[in-house]
């Protein structure tokens, strides 16, 4: 059993396990209780009623925070020629051609925080799959990450404006980043209600039972608050 330490403790305090907070009530709650000494990550965490050994009952999409995640996001972007020169007009950082693939394989090049690429370049890209798979940055035409060239202005802005991609892991839950501590209520329940929204539209058709069971707003240190999805999957 894991040793909590006395700064969570006295925040656990502050919230009751047993009981399912609205969203606005949950978000102000998550604040006060992010207490440590840096900029805690605020995170909804999901408990899905799927099987996900089934390809029919795989989640996983993408969802536009209206506030971002508060940091930097640096985007790389597989693409050659014109495609090339129009993502380094969007404000792509880096631009992956052979040079770059290479370093990816070889040296484990891994300095960028989401990926983009168009249908072209997926043949040299799908050599990188079992590097970049495991970290969520393989570009997939499902969560919108291998895009024309003609969208590849559009697919920039949104991720370093803040679009997060989710999946579901083995066991069947999500894990998804709302914003920073610091932001203010207003911006974290946005972002919160955001992906509440996001992770609905995304039900499988193959699930008939409860396809939310549990969601717990908490923050990197701090303890979490149950939501009452009652309430959420209304607003």
């Amino acid at each position: 059993m894991a040793q909590h330490g006395k700064r969570y403790l006295e925040a656990a305090k502050v919230i009751n396990h047993e009981e399912q907070y609205r969203l606005p009530q949950a978000v102000e709650l998550i604040k006060k209780t992010a207490t440590a000494k840096f900029d805690e990550t605020i995170e909804i965490h999901f408990r899905l009623g799927i099987d996900p050994r089934h390809s029919d009952q795989q989640v996983r999409s993408t969802v536009l925070l209206p506030h971002g995640l508060g940091k930097t996001v640096r985007v790389l972007v597989f693409a050659e020629g014109e495609d090339a020169r129009a993502a380094q007009a969007a404000g792509a950082d880096i631009i992956a051609d052979d040079e770059v693939i290479n370093r990816i394989q070889k040296e484990n090049f891994l300095d960028f925080d989401a990926t983009l690429a168009v249908p072209s370049m997926m043949p040299k890209v799908g050599r990188l799959g079992r590097i970049l798979g495991t970290r969520g940055l393989m570009p997939n035409p499902k969560t919108g990450t291998v895009v024309q060239p003609e969208d590849l202005p559009r697919a920039v802005e949104e991720l370093k404006a803040g679009r997060v991609e989710f999946r579901n892991d083995k066991t069947g839950n999500l894990h998804i980043p709302v914003g920073k501590a610091s932001f203010d209520e207003t911006r974290l329940l946005e972002n919160a209600q955001a992906i509440l929204d996001a992770v609905n539209r995304v039900k499988p058709t193959a699930i008939k039972g409860v396809y939310i069971r549990k969601a717990v707003l908490t923050s990197t240190m701090g303890p979490g608050a149950r939501l009452d999805l009652s309430v959420a999957e209304e607003a």
